[in-house]
């Protein structure tokens, strides 16, 4: 069942479309498989847009070329603040939706779970603990081009749940191009699932681990995350983390 809209959603489209998911869904296949798809957060028109911003320098704080770090090929840049508007609204919206399961998640694995209600107040954290560096990021990736299984942490303080949206359409801007989720399961051999996105549509997945019930309760069970390889064309992508950077 979807649930109530949040007040204030009918003025902004982007928390409208955050609102319009079947969250119970959400939150049941996030649990399951450490990731799940999203609405379609971003119309056509709105992920050109986007996409376009990439060769504006002046909105980046920093560009790293994969294959020079070796993680992959291709390369991304991270936004500078303040974010463009789709992003920062997006992020606001997000935040409070995936908060539950941050915090289902901590207490099952008998952690302390520091978020607050708001994500300005939780990124306030971050800074005063120097984390202070954005971290929403524009990727691009040509033929072949893919990206290494990895974790975005950042520092000591990490927001448990992060979203990426496809920019393009597969099948028509590229082929290939898969996002994967490699989950090490808990006295097991590793899981991995592929996921093709559709245009527009976000993908919420786990930053670090989740928990896995076993049979002396819970397990963590660490989580990596990348991107198989480019067959043709091109693909854009944005990612949006919830926690800033040292």
């Amino acid at each position: 069942m979807t649930t109530a809209k949040t007040p204030g959603t009918e003025t902004d489209p982007w928390a409208g479309r955050v609102e319009s998911g079947d969250w119970d869904a959400i939150t049941a296949e996030v649990d399951e498989y450490g990731g799940a798809l999203l609405p379609q957060l971003l119309t056509p028109e709105e992920t050109v847009e986007i996409r376009e911003l990439y060769g504006q320098d002046a909105l980046f704080r920093s560009t790293v070329d994969m294959g020079r770090h070796r993680f992959g090929e291709g390369r991304y840049r991270y936004f500078d603040t303040p974010y463009p508007e789709p992003v920062e609204r997006l992020k606001q919206a997000l935040y409070p939706r995936l908060l539950p399961i941050a915090r289902d998640w901590w207490t099952k694995l008998g952690r302390p779970a520091p978020w607050p209600d708001s994500l300005d107040e939780w990124l306030r954290m971050c800074h005063d603990a120097g984390q202070t560096k954005s971290t929403a990021i524009l990727l691009h990736y040509g033929e072949k081009d893919w990206n290494a299984l990895h974790r975005d942490l950042y520092g000591d303080l990490v927001f448990p749940l992060q979203v990426v949206i496809n920019l393009n359409e597969p099948g028509v801007d590229h082929t290939g191009g898969e996002f994967l989720l490699l989950e090490q399961r808990p006295r097991a051999q590793s899981r991995g699932t592929a996921t093709l996105l559709p245009h527009g549509h976000g993908y919420v997945f786990t930053t670090r681990d989740r928990p896995v019930a076993s049979a002396r309760g819970w397990s963590a069970a660490p989580v990596r995350h990348g991107v198989s390889a480019i067959r043709s064309g091109e693909r854009h992508t944005l990612a949006l983390v919830f926690h800033d950077a040292a």
